[in-house]
């Protein structure tokens, strides 16, 4: 078992930029093109990847002045919101961990086989958005199966929300033979954006309002280019939190160069992937009847080309760290939540149809609903933190324990305790 788990910790350590090549290729392979094309179909799928991690920690290293800015406002705060990257290693701890993803794997291929789902969940890297609310059972309840279970359950019903989504997804990304498989994203915040915005088409001139990228281009021509946009956002933002000249311009040209750039590298990842699902349909079509489909379920960063994702992205995170300033009862400042909402921000353009004003406050509403449940949610888990080796000194939370079986999970824990 431990060596398993270890064999398994290595290979989603290397992320998603190094197992995704391998993942593509081999299923190339699979689905009989040819080896030449296989591994192509990889690489480029890789050097996608690669891209955007670059071009998301340039917006990151671009807003990182303005985050500086409101951290320094804030004292108090009495919870560490850690971010993904360490709640998702210290998932790895349990010992199912090296379990799940060959059991989740074959669940998967059997469920195509059986045509209960049409989702071929790829993306690996990211069962760790499975592993997280099982390990937290885990450490909680001290129970094996229990947190196999969960995680397994999860990495299921991630296929079957992969199929819901999957019109919505493909038609306003325009991602063909595609869904989104990030269970924290689909499974949580586009639930909650998506009663967000029923909400908001029954408010009065609220649900008039309807300004997309596309439309402001269209009407203000060079203004409304999302190049010029990321320039005036990032001025705006570099001006309200008071910097020079210097910094102010660097966050201007960062925002933008990050609207331009991330359609280009979301594009040499669906050069990658375009073949697979071609020659996924075909041998589908072939094995099970021509009313046979599948999509290839793929992280929510395939979405990040859409111009509107960094505008609310880059408009929301000041406003969330002006929430977790002012509102009362935020115990903790939102730096992990912050590095989450580019990825938010995928599902709630989506649910919005591109509506900037609804995604930015949907967006927004999100993230100080998180913020609270966080918060709640911090005791157990510290527990599971601790658990797995993480040396903390106050409580610890983060947004990925925020779904609603994380929440669930701790709540049974507090009837039982």
């Amino acid at each position: 078992m431990e060596t398993l788990q270890n064999i398994m910790q290595t290979i989603t350590g290397m992320g998603a930029s190094a197992i995704l090549p391998l993942v593509i290729f081999i299923l190339g392979i699979c689905f009989r093109m040819k080896v030449s094309a296989a591994v192509k179909s990889g690489i480029m799928v890789g050097i996608g990847f690669i891209g955007l991690g670059l071009v998301v920690t340039l917006l990151s290293s671009s807003l990182q002045p303005a985050i500086d800015y409101y951290s320094e406002l804030g004292t108090g705060f009495t919870i560490v919101d850690l971010g993904w990257p360490a709640v998702g290693a210290a998932a790895w701890v349990a010992p199912f961990a090296g379990l799940v993803i060959p059991i989740g794997i074959l669940l998967n291929l059997l469920l195509v086989r059986l045509k209960w789902t049409k989702t071929l969940n790829v993306d690996i890297w990211n069962y760790m958005h499975f592993l997280v609310p099982g390990a937290l059972a885990y450490f909680i309840f001290d129970n094996f199966l229990l947190g196999l279970f969960v995680s397994v359950a999860l990495s299921v019903l991630a296929l079957f929300v992969g199929d819901k989504i999957a019109p919505m997804w493909q038609e306003y990304y325009g991602l063909e033979d595609t869904t989104c498989t990030t269970l924290i994203h689909t499974g949580w915040t586009l639930p909650f954006v998506w009663v967000v915005n029923k909400i908001f088409n029954v408010i009065p001139g609220l649900k008039e309002w309807d300004i997309s990228l596309d439309k402001l281009q269209k009407r203000l021509g060079l203004m409304g280019d999302p190049a010029i946009i990321g320039v005036l956002v990032g001025l705006i933002l570099g001006l309200l939190t008071r910097h020079n000249l210097q910094n102010i311009v660097t966050m201007a040209m960062g925002v933008a160069a990050v609207q331009v750039l991330l359609p280009k590298v979301v594009g040499v990842l669906m050069e990658g992937l375009t073949p697979i699902g071609k020659a996924a349909k075909t041998i589908m079509m072939k094995q099970m009847g021509e009313d046979a489909e599948l999509n290839i379920g793929m992280d929510c960063a395939l979405a990040l080309g859409d111009p509107a994702t960094v505008t609310v992205t880059v408009i929301t995170i000041p406003l969330t760290m002006l929430a977790a300033l002012i509102l009362p009862g935020v115990r903790t400042f939102p730096i992990g939540i912050l590095t989450s909402i580019i990825y938010m921000t995928t599902m709630t353009v989506m649910a919005a149809k591109g509506n900037v004003v609804r995604s930015v406050l949907s967006t927004l509403l999100f993230s100080i609903v998180v913020m609270y449940l966080g918060a709640y949610v911090a005791p157990g888990a510290t527990e599971f933190l601790k658990g797995a080796g993480v040396d903390l000194t106050s409580q610890g939370t983060d947004f990925v324990l925020t779904g609603p079986w994380e929440i669930l999970t701790y709540w049974l824990s507090t009837l039982f305790a």
